[in-house]
């Protein structure tokens, strides 16, 4: 029987500034270890600490320019873009620009505090 997920639960977030983290599908609003599907709404100027998770992450941005820092340099990610992550790579996320960004994420295995492994 399929299970409707009747609203997400907020995730801290880290950064600089406040980020907006809503799962839908993961190990906190669902119990789901498979994958976690969250929205994210960051503002302009947010970055965070760099990380090299034990997941891969597919982006979708939604509105706005998210900015995707690895060793080999930044990819600016506009909306309509996607970009995949895999895991085990280091890599930082931010959105300097003026309107922030909107995007959807997607973690395989799903994201924990204790996989992603941010710089500290």
């Amino acid at each position: 029987m399929p299970t409707r997920i009747n609203g997400p639960t907020i995730i801290q977030a880290a950064g600089n500034k406040p980020k907006v983290i809503e799962e839908f599908i993961g190990r906190v609003n669902s119990g789901t270890e498979g994958l976690s599907i969250a929205r994210m709404k960051s503002p302009s100027g947010w970055v965070e600490p760099g990380q090299t998770p034990e997941f891969d992450e597919y982006t979708v941005v939604l509105r706005g320019v998210l900015h995707v820092t690895s060793r080999s340099g930044t990819i600016e990610v506009a909306a309509g873009q996607a970009i995949i992550t895999p895991a085990g790579e280091w890599v930082r996320y931010s959105t300097p620009g003026p309107e922030g960004a909107e995007y959807i994420a997607v973690c395989v295995p799903a994201f924990s505090p204790h996989t992603v492994h941010r710089d500290e």
